[in-house]
């Protein structure tokens, strides 16, 4: 399937949808997938390809960018106090367990 022409989105644009791409394709999702994931998402955060000019294809907020630490805060906010407190302190003897393993080299 070809994909479409990507003359009208700005360099800016066309170097984020690379960025995703290979971030895509690290996690094992194939060339052509990555590419349309990539697009899709550069399209959802800035509104599609834009063309210079005044007041035009100024803002990229990165909304997609932004949903990683929220779904993040979601995941543990949904947990108990007792899970919390129960990961925290897995985390917490494991990072100590590494710091004396490191210290013994």
């Amino acid at each position: 399937m070809p994909h479409g022409d990507k003359s009208a989105y700005t360099d800016k644009q066309k170097r984020k949808a690379e960025h995703i791409e290979e971030g895509y394709e690290k996690k094992g999702v194939s060339k052509d997938e990555a590419e349309s994931r990539a697009w899709a998402t550069v399209n959802k955060d800035d509104g599609g390809g834009k063309k210079s000019g005044s007041g035009r294809g100024k803002d990229t907020g990165h909304p997609a960018a932004h949903k990683g630490g929220k779904k993040g805060g979601e995941a543990s906010a949904s947990r108990s106090a007792a899970e919390r407190s129960a990961s925290a302190k897995k985390a917490a003897a494991t990072r100590k367990r590494n710091a004396e393993h490191s210290a013994h080299h």
